[in-house]
């Protein structure tokens, strides 16, 4: 059960005001509007929910739940095994950057907070966003199921922001696709419960495309 500390700790680590520049980063969806994939907010709930069901809840999830267990053990070697396979499913080179960057960035700052197990990461090419949440939540007594509901989150809440400035949708518009979308959170993070190692992955097609050709975009506010 969550105490009223690790609840405030939680809405810290997935506050929008955290200094790991999320807001930098798209994951693709500006190449979405400029080619007429995303252009009304329909059109925006639909690209958003599929890239959620079928990338973060098959990959990134599981892997958080995996490296929270590696933490909680101090089980380095499983901690170093389940980056890697995340940077592994990452399927363009923006995708592997914007981890690492933010991986990294939350490492210093989780340093600067006193969490010394992330002093080897805020260099480290291997490090990944999922994996200095984990380790954050770990430290913070954030329950694994309350952590991932977080995460998933703070994804979708990035994601919306970008579309109300690329759409653009209006503000009302936006909180309704945050009611909307939200509400399938909890059995995606049920679901990825329950997902063998051999069945981690997942992939949308268009949405590793729009990433792919993100790099070549001529005009962008993002960096992927």
């Amino acid at each position: 059960m969550v105490t009223d500390i690790a609840l405030l700790r939680l809405l810290q680590l997935i506050s929008p005001s955290l200094p790991i520049g999320m807001y930098c980063y798209s994951q693709g969806i500006e190449m979405a509007v400029e080619e007429g994939l995303c252009t009304n907010e329909t059109q925006t709930s639909e690209w958003i929910e599929g890239v959620m069901a079928r990338c973060l809840a098959c990959v990134d999830l599981p892997v958080f739940i995996r490296l929270y267990s590696a933490w909680e053990k101090d089980d380095n070697e499983q901690i170093i095994h389940w980056s890697r396979i995340l940077t592994a499913s990452r399927e363009t080179a923006e995708l592997r950057a914007e981890d690492r960057q933010t991986g990294q960035a939350l490492a210093r700052l989780l340093y600067s907070l006193e969490i010394e197990k992330s002093e080897i990461w805020m260099r480290s090419t291997e490090a990944t966003l999922v994996n200095m949440f984990a380790l954050a939540s770990v430290a913070w007594g954030v329950p694994v199921r309350e952590a991932a509901i977080g995460y998933l989150w703070s994804w979708l809440e990035n994601q919306v922001l970008c579309a109300v400035k690329l759409v653009p949708l209006g503000q009302v518009s936006g909180q309704r696709l945050l009611v909307q979308l939200a509400e399938s959170i909890p059995e995606l993070v049920a679901r990825s419960f329950v997902i063998n190692d051999e069945d981690i992955g997942g992939s949308t097609f268009g949405f590793a495309l729009m990433s792919s050709r993100h790099e070549r975009q001529y005009s962008r506010l993002f960096r992927s």
